[in-house]
C-alpha cells in the first residue's frame, strides 16, 4: 500500500509533500531602525542648540542646521533601506512617521517662538501634517493613499527652507528664504487638498465595494425555502467540478471573478482566470 488514491495513480499525478514556508524574522536593531532611533534623538538636541545662548548666536545655529540636515537625510534613507531590504518592523511602522513629525515641528515652533517665522506659517504646515496622518487612519481599512511625487517635492521644499531659516542668514540669502518659504507652503496646501479627494475617493470605493459583496448564497423564496443558486443547483458531478474554483476569486480591485461552467472545463478556466487576476492585481496601492 503506497497511500496514493489508484485515480491519481493512473493519471500520474502523485501529490507531493508542500513545504513548511519560512518566514526570515526581522530584527528590531536593523539600519532602517537604527536611523529612525538616531532621527528622534536628534530632536531633543536640536532644540537645545536652536535655543542656546537667547536663539540667536549664528555658531550655535550653524550646530543647529548641522542636526537638523543630518535628521532629514536619515529621513530619506531609513524608509528606502526598510523597503528594499525588507526591514519592514512594527516599530518602524510607528516611529518613522513620528519622527519625520517631530523634528519638522520641533524646528517650526522654535522658529516661530524665536520670532524668525510667522506663527501662521507653522499652523498651516503642522495642521497639514497631522491632518494628512490622521486621513490615512480613517480610511486605512479601505485601502492606503500612497505617498504622490507632490508629496516628495513638499517634503523637500519643506526641509530646504527650514533649513534656511534656520541659519542665521542676512541680506540676499535671507530674502530667498523667504521665497523657498512660499513656495513651501504653497505645496503643502496644495498636496494636502490633493489627500483628501483621494480619501475621499478611495473611501467611497471601499463602501461601495462593501456594499456590492454578496453575504448570502442562498436567497429566500415566497414559501419560506431557500432558493439554490445555479451552480449549488447542479448536478454531483458539477458540483465536484466547482469544488476547486468555488464562487469566485477576488481580485485586486474588489471586484468577484464567477467561475466558470462546472466540471473540469469551468475548473481550469476559473483557476487560470484567477491565477490571471493575481498577477494583474499587485498590491491595493
Amino acid at each position: 500500500m503506497t497511500g496514493v488514491p489508484a485515480s491519481a495513480a493512473r493519471r500520474g499525478a502523485v501529490p507531493k509533500p508542500k513545504a513548511a514556508s519560512t518566514v526570515r524574522p526581522v530584527s528590531l536593531w536593523n539600519i532602517a531602525n537604527i536611523l529612525t532611533m538616531v532621527r528622534l534623538l536628534l530632536v531633543p538636541a536640536f532644540v537645545l542648540l536652536m535655543v542656546a545662548d537667547d536663539g540667536h548666536d549664528p555658531a550655535w545655529r550653524s550646530f543647529a542646521w548641522a542636526a537638523f540636515t543630518v535628521a532629514m537625510i536619515t529621513d530619506l534613507f531609513d524608509g528606502e533601506l526598510a523597503r528594499r531590504y525588507d526591514l519592514v518592523t512594527d516599530f518602524g511602522k510607528i516611529a518613522d512617521p513620528i519622527a519625520d513629525k517631530a523634528i519638522m515641528g520641533a524646528a517650526l515652533i522654535c522658529l516661530s517662538a524665536l520670532s524668525d517665522l510667522p506663527w501662521w506659517v507653522t499652523g498651516v504646515i503642522l495642521f497639514r501634517e497631522l491632518g494628512i496622518t490622521l486621513l490615512r487612519f480613517w480610511v486605512i481599512r479601505h485601502g492606503v493613499i500612497p505617498a504622490s511625487r507632490g508629496g516628495k517635492l513638499k517634503t523637500l521644499a519643506q526641509g530646504v527652507a527650514v533649513g534656511m531659516y534656520v541659519l542665521a542668514l542676512t541680506g540676499p540669502l535671507a530674502t530667498a528664504r523667504w521665497w523657498a518659504m512660499a513656495v513651501a507652503v504653497v505645496l503643502t496646501v496644495v498636496t494636502g487638498l490633493d489627500y483628501v479627494r483621494q480619501a475621499v475617493v478611495l473611501r467611497r470605493a471601499g463602501l461601495s465595494a462593501e456594499k456590492a459583496t454578496p453575504t448570502s448564497k442562498a436567497t429566500p423564496t415566497s414559501s419560506g425555502a431557500s432558493a439554490r443558486t445555479p451552480s449549488s443547483a447542479s448536478s454531483a458531478p458539477a458540483a465536484s467540478g466547482r469544488d476547486g474554483a468555488g464562487d469566485g476569486e477576488r481580485d485586486g480591485d474588489g471586484d468577484v471573478d464567477n467561475a466558470g461552467p462546472a466540471g473540469n472545463t469551468g475548473n481550469s478556466g476559473s483557476a487560470e482566470n484567477a491565477g490571471n487576476k493575481r498577477k494583474a492585481g499587485g498590491e491595493g496601492s
